[in-house]
């Protein structure tokens, strides 16, 4: 029998279609909680989170991304990027910006790691989630210091990682089939 965390790391999936209601904030705490009780290397704990539901500021966000993206060499992403829906969100009602002090060892593992526990728990509470890796160009633009600023990320602290949350605007998506050629036996 499988136990609660293993059916939610077997159910959760990449959600890319949300509905526009926002999430309460009992389940934005309960996420953020989830968030923090991440591991860190040497408890260090240098992680920021952003919570950013100004969908007007998402959308100037998303509008520096498109253009890195369409003024880049990867035609897969310049396709994507120019479809007139396309948004780097997935237009969720939430998304948590996830920094990390630039001075940190394995500062990007430990981000990663509270995005994990954010998309775990969201699918927990029956929300859906999105890890994004492409918001990086709107903390390397013009306006970078102005979004920082806004963001209220402190001084030193680098963009790692997105979490796009909210309802699923429909069901989970397939478990695409996993590749069992990546495991090594050293008995």
């Amino acid at each position: 029998m499988m136990s609660g965390v293993l059916e939610v790391i077997k159910k959760r999936r990449s959600i890319r279609a949300f509905k526009s209601d926002q999430i309460s904030d009992e389940q934005l705490q309960t996420i953020l909680q989830a968030a923090l009780m991440a591991p860190s290397a040497m408890n260090q704990q240098k992680w920021h989170f952003s919570i950013v539901q100004d969908q007007d500021l998402l959308g100037k966000m998303v509008e520096i991304i498109k253009d890195s993206i369409m003024k880049s060499d990867n035609e897969f992403l310049k396709s994507k990027a120019s479809n007139p829906n396309y948004h780097s969100f997935h237009h969720a009602p939430t998304v948590i910006m996830i920094s990390g002090d630039e001075r940190a060892p394995w500062i990007d593992i430990d981000c990663a790691m509270a995005a994990q526990n954010i998309a775990l728990a969201a699918e927990a509470l029956g929300l859906g989630s999105c890890i994004i890796g492409s918001a990086g160009p709107v903390f390397v633009s013009e306006q970078a210091a102005r979004f920082k600023e806004k963001l209220g990320m402190p001084e030193g602290y680098k963009h790692v990682i997105a979490v796009s949350l909210g309802y699923k605007a429909g069901d989970n998506p397939a478990a695409p089939d996993r590749n069992r050629n990546v495991i090594t036996y050293v008995k």
